[in-house]
């Protein structure tokens, strides 16, 4: 199977996005056994595909019930959906990691700088304790890029973690504090303190630990327990091997390499690139699963390609990692 084209092509400026995407399209399409069985259900003619938008998309709960991957091999990393007790977890084969290295440190750089100007911290407890994380594999990484003697995780101490942001402060050293929701809530009650040179990012996740709120909420109550003027947002999932981030007010901004579409409620394959309605993900980093995700988050998307999430369909069992909800499980038989 020849993907080294596409791997070379994912992160190079001097090919369009579009070109890039139709061509890595026609290698899914060839390679994928579920995406394309899914393209003959949909009776899709690749060879018609002529725009992006065109681009047929598969559903996101697929990969709760499909190994969904272009040939076959041994994955070097198995991420998976932290689910609930009454769902099933999502399963993303990844055949290459570097893949995926390299798109949350380019993601990263583009958005924050090099790296090691920062000190990473992750206040990510829920993740911690279980196996296959794509979000603890990037925050882990993140960290060892950095190598500022004070980054690290904490998984429930709360304590260090306040002492450690206030010699951070005290150093003036600029500190990024990643963390699932549910966790910088608990924390700012605790240890609510003045950080002027920390940026507080939210992964989402709630889990049933507290009830339920909406992201503006959530970063009202941030904002007045840190003094910060603005609460950062990552916004990935295990389906994916890159993240948009947004630096405030919920507004998402992707990589060169992501693009995020939106399609009618009613009528899947109606795909346009602004407006409302439930988002499509177009993630050219999943060269050997499928970078063409139909999601559950509703949003709108503005004309500069930024997006907002209001949340996820309604009438649907609740997604372990998500302060919302997601659809049913579409029905596939094995190709």
């Amino acid at each position: 199977m020849a993907g080294t084209v596409y791997v070379n092509n994912i992160f190079a400026d001097d090919v369009a996005f579009e070109e890039k995407a139709l061509a890595l399209f026609q290698f899914q399409y060839r390679h994928n056994n579920v995406y394309r069985h899914w393209c003959s259900m949909l009776k899709i003619d690749a060879a018609k595909i002529k725009s992006v938008e065109s681009i047929p998309f598969l559903p996101v709960s697929l990969f709760k019930t499909h190994e969904v991957v272009c040939g076959s091999f041994e994955p070097e990393a198995v991420f998976t959906s932290s689910g609930t007790t009454q769902t099933v977890s999502s399963r993303h084969l990844v055949k290459d990691v570097a893949l995926y290295r390299q798109s949350f440190a380019q993601a990263f750089e583009l958005f924050y700088g090099p790296v090691t100007n920062w000190c990473i911290l992750g206040l990510l407890p829920s993740y911690l304790e279980r196996e296959g994380s794509s979000l603890v594999m990037m925050v882990d990484e993140l960290v060892k890029m950095s190598g500022h003697p004070k980054n690290g995780f904490y998984l429930y101490d709360e304590e260090g973690l306040a002492k450690t942001l206030a010699g951070l402060e005290t150093a003036a050293q600029p500190t990024i504090l990643i963390g699932v929701t549910y966790a910088l809530l608990d924390f700012a009650a605790k240890y609510p303190m003045a950080l002027r040179n920390t940026v507080i990012m939210e992964t989402g996740g709630m889990k049933g630990r507290r009830r339920e709120m909406t992201r503006q909420e959530v970063q009202a109550e941030l904002v007045q327990a840190f003094g910060v003027p603005k609460i950062h947002s990552e916004y990935g999932m295990t389906e994916l091997l890159s993240q948009a981030y947004s630096k405030g007010d919920g507004r998402f901004v992707c990589p060169p390499w992501m693009k995020v579409l939106v399609r009618d409620e009613e009528d899947p394959l109606a795909v346009k690139a602004a407006g409302k309605g439930v988002l499509n993900i177009i993630d050219l980093a999943n060269v050997y699963s499928c970078s063409f995700i139909a999601v559950d988050d509703v949003g709108v998307i503005a004309v500069d390609g930024s997006f907002e999430v209001y949340g996820r369909m309604d009438n649907s069992d609740i997604r372990g990692c998500g302060l919302m909800y997601e659809t049913p499980s579409y029905t596939l038989a094995a190709p």
